[in-house]
């Protein structure tokens, strides 16, 4: 009778648990993701969302090519010095289309829409450290 009432307990426990990390990997994607990179152009909250190793990897031909944070964070940055740079422009819409978490690992769909257009479509990955979830790694499809 015990041990089925501590099943009983554990199965009802699961989910919220699962639940809690869902929330936590799609509060971070919206601050150093949507906000961070797109919105606000944040680049503060990409350096404390993203892993220092992150990349966006695309297919070039049979190659992968990389493109690593520091040069992402750096053309933000430089987008934003010039005397056009409108945030307006900047803004997008979003929808986090799916989000599934393994114990320390996550990964998350996100549609990304401009003027009511879909542009991107984003697979993220996320992983969980010491210091909590950091995303790592980013394809995506062009809907240009």
């Amino acid at each position: 009778m015990k041990l089925r009432i501590l099943l009983l307990t554990a199965f009802a426990i699961l989910p919220l648990i699962g639940g809690e990390k869902e929330e936590e990997v799609k509060n971070l994607i919206e601050k150093a993701y949507i906000h961070g990179a797109f919105n606000e152009q944040n680049t503060e909250d990409m350096v404390a969302g993203f892993h220092s190793e992150f990349a966006i990897f695309s297919a070039k031909g049979e190659k992968l090519a990389r493109y690593p944070i520091d040069k992402w964070i750096e053309g933000i940055n430089k987008s934003k010095s010039e005397p056009k740079y409108d945030p307006k422009k900047a803004s997008i819409t979003h929808k986090i289309s799916e989000v599934n978490v393994t114990g320390g690992a996550a990964s998350a769909k996100i549609e990304i829409f401009r003027d009511g257009k879909q542009i991107y479509t984003d697979y993220l990955s996320l992983l969980h450290f010491d210091s909590g979830w950091k995303i790592v790694a980013k394809v995506y499809h062009s809907h240009k």
